[in-house]
């Protein structure tokens, strides 16, 4: 049984990872606890998520965040026997990695979530960046960059929607950019290397026209209270089976001036 589970977990696993890519936008710390205190900048804005919402803190008031461990993501599957007879194919191995992708996109969800709760004027640069309808370049790199920069934090991530990371990839400037070992790409998973000092993070989940630069050293946090967790079921009486697979965790904003935001690509 044990053996079962564990390769299930691997499975699930696998195929969660090219959509869990809000843990490569957001700093992942492990916890047992269910709240962790965070000191906040006096000049800070964090954003904390309780009871479905996110609220707003000053630093101005407020000398620390806590972010509670109370976000749950899951998924799940079910089939009956008679589908499980029908099938041609290996039916457990086949929901897992449903449930897998559907948890990794869960997850980044809540993530993407968080960032987009930044309200405009707490971005870097007091507003979102207007990119006027125009495609994605190298000059908007640039402005992104900057705009973080100009904050005193160093942008490490850039989260793009995969049209933008397209739109990117026609221009020479970025391109070359980008010459590097083919260990540091992993285009499956929208991963293409670094540029700025920013490693590219591509996702269909990124809502499309936006983009992001974050120092994810200290703009945000993850709290992972529960890793990647799959279980499976079966009601005899029903002849019905189950996977279901979860994730608990806390997030918080800590310093929204280290996410620039732009709009309109």
């Amino acid at each position: 049984m044990t053996g079962a589970l564990g390769h299930m977990h691997d499975t699930l696993v696998e195929a969660a990872n090219p959509e869990l890519i809000g843990r490569d936008i957001i700093t992942v710390r492990p916890t047992t606890e269910t709240m962790e205190r965070f000191p906040l900048d006096e000049k800070a804005i964090a954003y904390r998520y309780a009871e479905g919402a996110f609220t707003r803190l000053s630093g101005k008031k407020i000398s620390t965040v806590d972010v509670y461990t109370n976000i749950i993501a899951e998924a799940s599957e079910e089939w009956t026997r008679e589908f499980l007879e029908d099938a041609t194919w290996n039916v457990m191995d086949n929901m897992t990695e449903k449930v897998g992708r559907a948890l990794g996109e869960n997850e980044t969800n809540k993530v993407l979530d968080l960032y987009g709760a930044i309200a405009n004027a707490d971005l870097a640069g007091g507003a979102p960046i207007d990119n006027a309808g125009a495609a994605l370049n190298w000059s908007g790199l640039l402005k992104l960059h900057n705009a973080v920069r100009g904050e005193n934090w160093r942008p490490t991530v850039l989260a793009v929607n995969e049209i933008q990371l397209h739109q990117l990839l026609s221009d020479d400037k970025f391109i070359h950019a980008q010459y590097l070992p083919a260990e540091q790409v992993d285009i499956e998973r929208g991963v293409i290397g670094s540029v700025l000092g920013m490693k590219v993070m591509a996702s269909t989940l990124v809502p499309n026209g936006t983009a992001y630069a974050i120092d994810i050293r200290v703009a945000a946090v993850m709290l992972l209270r529960r890793d990647v967790t799959v279980e499976d079921w079966e009601d005899a009486r029903t002849g019905e089976f189950g996977v279901r697979a979860t994730t608990r965790f806390g997030l918080g904003i800590l310093r929204s001036k280290a996410v620039a935001k732009m709009t309109n690509i």
